[in-house]
């Protein structure tokens, strides 16, 4: 595929010999950015667990000072004593069984679901649909809760939930190209700081291995681990 006069600008100023520090990074990210709309910039953190195993796995939530830049769309299953909490909140959709049947019918536009625990027994039959879109609810992740108000007010203020992939690597977006760029360290550093508290103790050597920052269809930057410890 051929590589246009931006994207090629865009490589020559990642030195790929080069490991940045978390603000250098940062900062670059921004420069290296060529889309016409506001990318998203990512982190990939590779971790050295062995996610087959259940003491190794790690999984969490984190709540990014300035938010991801998204306008994150929640769907609050909720029963009807609940919903002017939820609608209250901010929730973008709001009610219980006609969601269900959309939902049942392949309907997942949205971003996250929160709900009740005494409603999760209507969802299991939903697993299949939502499952494989990371859509289904978790108390350990808070989207399982009787405080739908403060789930939703949560997630609309930048709570994300994170999860190790089969390979080792957590991916996760931490803002957009448009934060500027002590925002974007911010933001990072609050995942990575997170990640760190996660170690499993089964975990042996090197915890970190590696720290990609990218955005949207730009070079990857690697990031110095001792940066942020």
């Amino acid at each position: 595929m051929a590589i246009s006069r931006k994207q090629k600008e865009a490589r020559a100023k990642v030195d790929s010999s080069k490991v940045y520090s978390l603000k250098d990074a940062s900062a670059l990210v921004k420069e290296i950015t060529t889309v016409k709309f506001d990318a998203s910039v990512d982190l990939a953190v590779r971790l050295g667990v062995d996610p087959r195993k259940a003491n190794q796995m790690v999984r969490g939530v984190v709540t990014l000072p300035h938010g991801t830049g998204k306008d994150v769309k929640v769907l609050a299953l909720v029963t009807p004593d609940k919903e002017a909490e939820a609608t209250a909140a901010g929730a973008d959709y709001v009610g219980l069984d006609e969601y269900l049947q959309k939902i049942k019918g392949g309907w997942t536009d949205v971003d996250v679901i929160i709900t009740m625990p005494s409603v999760m027994g209507k969802l299991g039959p939903l697993g299949r649909v939502l499952g494989p879109r990371g859509l289904m609810p978790n108390p350990k992740t808070g989207t399982v809760t009787m405080d739908v108000a403060k789930a939703v007010t949560e997630v609309k203020a930048g709570k994300i939930d994170f999860k190790v992939d089969k390979t080792g690597i957590v991916h996760a977006a931490i803002g957009k190209v448009s934060f500027d760029a002590q925002k974007i360290q911010e933001n990072a550093n609050e995942l990575l700081q997170t990640l760190l508290k996660l170690k499993p103790t089964a975990a042996k050597g090197a915890y970190i291995k590696s720290i990609f920052m990218s955005s949207t269809m730009s070079p990857s930057i690697a990031v110095e681990e001792k940066s942020i410890l």
